[in-house]
């Protein structure tokens, strides 16, 4: 990492970042922050998703992610219903990463910036990724911005487009570096959660599930039936796969295991 990024490096301290928070209340800055696989880039508004993508070099089809600092807030955004909401809850209370594709709420879409960033946050069929539980120094962050005015924060991983950062500061490279505002550092807090793996072994992401069906309509609830379709699609494997594959058969008697299907 360059000198010049050294300068806007500061070290996670266990406490809300202030420096942060307010960077991510201006216009269009850029923070990297870490989580529990790795560092992510976060933004809040449209000039920010723009240098996410410049930074990264990456395509705008994929769903935005969406940080959600409290409960409260994922059910004041998305849609959903008693039994997708009752696996947030489980991961919640077990301290579990967890973000599934769900169709934003009419009044949710209110808490977009009006600067064109719905279109850099949803996919094609206007649903993006709502996740929770993804490490302490950025839901400190998202919830302190939530709690003050409805800020939203905006993610994506901090990679060099199809490189993994492995949990290190020092490998989001240097074009996502020069470009950050700045630089929370907490390698031990991310090598702290898999403390049994190797940089070969450990997950670089947290497990993503669809929660709607193919024309991003929420899933219907399954009751007691079974064989149902459509039904919920673990898309992406990740941190705490089997925990998360368990909670999802405690709700449905039907989902389907198909990794990498939207990525």
């Amino acid at each position: 990492m360059s000198h010049l990024s050294q300068d806007k490096q500061i070290k996670w301290s266990g406490e809300p970042s202030q420096s942060a928070i307010d960077l991510l209340q201006g216009e269009g800055n850029v923070v990297v922050c870490p989580t529990k696989v790795g560092y992510i880039i976060t933004v809040s508004d449209k000039k920010g998703l723009e240098r996410k993508f410049s930074a990264k070099n990456r395509k705008r089809n994929k769903p935005g992610v969406v940080l959600c600092g409290s409960l409260e807030q994922l059910h004041e955004l998305a849609e959903l219903n008693a039994e997708t909401a009752a696996v947030y809850q489980t991961c919640w209370e077990n301290d579990v990463l967890f973000g599934a594709i769900l169709p934003w709420k009419e009044s949710g879409k209110t808490y977009i910036p009006a600067d064109g960033s719905e279109e850099l946050m949803t996919d094609v069929r206007g649903t993006s990724c709502f996740v929770i539980k993804f490490g302490v120094p950025g839901e400190q962050i998202s919830k302190a911005l939530w709690e003050k005015d409805h800020t939203l924060l905006f993610a994506s991983s901090a990679n060099p487009s199809g490189k993994g950062n492995r949990g290190l500061v020092e490998g989001i490279g240097e074009q996502i570096a020069e470009e950050a505002d700045l630089i929370i550092e907490s390698n031990d807090y991310v090598a702290s959660i898999q403390p049994d793996k190797s940089i070969k072994t450990r997950y670089e992401q947290g497990v993503m599930v669809s929660f709607v069906d193919k024309e991003g309509k929420l899933i219907p609830e399954q009751g007691d039936q079974r064989s149902i379709t459509p039904a919920p699609v673990l898309i992406r494997k990740g941190l705490d796969v089997d925990k998360i594959q368990m909670y999802l058969s405690d709700t449905f008697n039907s989902w389907d295991y198909r990794h990498g299907e939207y990525y």
